[in-house]
C-alpha cells in the first residue's frame, strides 16, 4: 500500500494556470476524493498522477519516488475513466488482460490475474461476452477490473459513475467501498457528486479555481469548513447564507443585525470580527432552521420537496433572503425531519438560533461556528 505525494504542483496552458502549487498526501490504502466546481483542476490534476498531462513544476511521488516526468507505463498507477474507454470488439477477459498482454506478460499469468479481478467484482459469468452486450454498470465493472489486473500502487478514478442512473451508482458506491475494503489499495477518486465524496471517502480534497481550499474528513468539512466556498459547495441543498452587520462588537462577542428584517443575533466568534459597522455574513444549514428554538420569522412556501419521511420546503420568508445559492429567488432552504403536506403560498416559518449559525469575515474566512460541534 503506497503513499501518493502531491507536491506544489503547478500545471499552465499557455497563460491560464490550471493548477496553482497544489499539495496534499495519500496516506497508504487511503481513499481521497477530488472534488470542486466544474474547471477547478480535479481533473487536470489525476491526469497529471496517470501520466496524461505533463506538470509545468512541482513533483509527484509514490512512495518517496517521483514519478511526474516517467513514462505513464511505468508509474505503477492504474486510471478508470468516465467512459469505460472498452474496445468493442475484444471480450470482457481480452479487455481485462489486455494491459498485461502488451507488457508481455504469460498467459497463465493473464487468465488467473482476470479470473482473480472477475471474483472481486461478481462479473465471473460475462467474461466471454462483447462490451455491447453488457448493462452500463457491468462496463464499468469491467474498466474497473482492468485496473485491478495491473496490481497498480494507486487506483485513479475519473468521475467513473456520471453516466449511471442514480439507482446504479448508488450501488456502485457500495461496490467501490467493499473492493477499496478488500483491496487495501491506495485510491485517488475525482467526483463532482457531493454524495459520493461525503460516503466514499477517507479524506476530501476541495479545489477551486486550480488551488486547494481544505482538505479533511467528510464530516470535518461539512461541521468544520474554512471558509464560505467550502461551507457552500459541501452540503444538499447548500447552506443558506444571509448578508449582515455588526452593531455592536465587545471582544468576540458581537451583535449582527440583518438587513430588511428587525432582528438582532448575538454571536461569539471564534476569529476576529469585521468591527461595527462591517459587513458579516451569516450561515445556516438547512437542518438548522427547523427547530423549535430561536427567533420565528414568518413566510410562506415556495417549493415542497418530499423524500418519504422528510421533506425539504424552500420559503420565501420575505425581506431575509439568500444569497450565493441555487435556491431560486432566495428562497430559504429549510429541512424538516417530517412529512410535509404544504402548497404554495401556504403559510409557514422558520427559526434563527444564533448557536446554530456559522459567520464568516469579509474575506470569507469562517470566524464563528454552530456551539452543537
Amino acid at each position: 500500500m503506497p503513499s501518493l505525494e502531491i507536491d506544489n504542483v503547478k500545471k499552465s496552458y499557455d497563460n491560464f494556470q490550471a493548477l496553482k502549487g497544489v499539495s496534499f498526501r495519500a496516506e497508504p490504502g487511503e481513499f481521497v476524493v477530488m472534488v470542486g466546481p466544474s474547471g477547478c483542476g480535479k481533473s487536470t490534476l489525476l491526469r497529471s498522477i496517470a501520466g496524461l498531462e505533463t506538470i509545468s513544476s512541482g513533483a509527484i511521488r509514490i512512495d518517496g519516488r517521483d514519478i511526474a516526468h516517467d513514462d505513464p507505463s511505468q508509474r505503477g498507477v492504474a486510471m478508470v475513466f468516465q467512459n469505460y474507454a472498452l474496445y468493442p470488439h475484444m471480450t470482457v477477459a481480452q479487455n481485462m488482460g489486455f494491459a498485461l498482454k502488451m507488457a508481455g506478460r504469460p498467459k497463465a499469468e493473464i487468465d488467473a490475474a482476470v479470473q482473480r479481478a472477475a471474483q472481486i467484482l461478481r462479473i465471473t459469468e460475462h467474461l466471454e461476452k462483447k462490451p455491447k452486450a453488457l448493462s452500463g454498470g457491468q462496463k464499468q465493472r469491467v474498466a474497473i477490473g482492468r485496473a485491478i489486473t495491473r496490481s497498480p500502487d494507486v487506483f485513479l478514478f475519473d468521475e467513473p459513475l456520471s453516466n449511471l442512473d442514480a439507482a446504479l451508482r448508488s450501488q456502485m458506491r457500495i461496490e467501490l467501498g467493499r473492493l477499496h475494503a478488500e483491496l487495501k489499495a491506495t485510491m485517488v477518486y475525482v467526483t463532482h457528486d457531493q454524495t459520493e465524496a461525503m460516503t466514499m471517502a477517507s479524506r476530501i480534497v476541495v479545489l477551486n479555481a486550480g488551488q486547494i481550499e481544505q482538505t479533511g474528513s467528510p464530516l470535518e468539512l461539512y461541521n468544520r469548513p474554512t471558509n464560505r466556498f467550502v461551507a457552500g459547495f459541501l452540503g444538499t441543498p447548500r447552506m443558506n447564507f444571509f448578508a449582515g452587520r455588526v452593531v455592536r462588537q465587545t471582544g468576540h462577542s458581537v451583535s449582527v443585525q440583518l438587513p430588511g428584517v428587525d432582528i438582532n443575533l448575538e454571536l461569539t466568534l471564534e476569529g476576529e470580527g469585521p468591527g461595527v459597522g462591517g459587513e458579516i455574513v451569516l450561515g445556516a444549514r438547512p437542518e438548522a432552521l427547523g427547530g423549535e428554538t430561536g427567533i420565528e420569522i414568518a413566510g410562506t412556501t415556495a417549493v415542497v420537496e418530499n423524500l418519504g419521511r422528510e421533506a425539504l420546503v424552500y420559503v420565501d420568508a420575505g425581506a431575509l433572503r439568500t444569497f450565493d445559492s441555487e435556491s431560486q429567488e432566495g428562497y430559504v432552504a429549510v429541512h424538516r425531519s417530517f412529512q410535509v403536506e404544504s402548497r404554495f403560498g401556504a403559510p409557514t416559518s422558520i427559526r434563527l438560533d444564533a448557536s446554530r449559525l456559522y459567520a464568516f469575515g469579509p474575506d470569507g474566512r469562517t470566524i464563528a461556528f454552530p456551539h452543537s460541534l
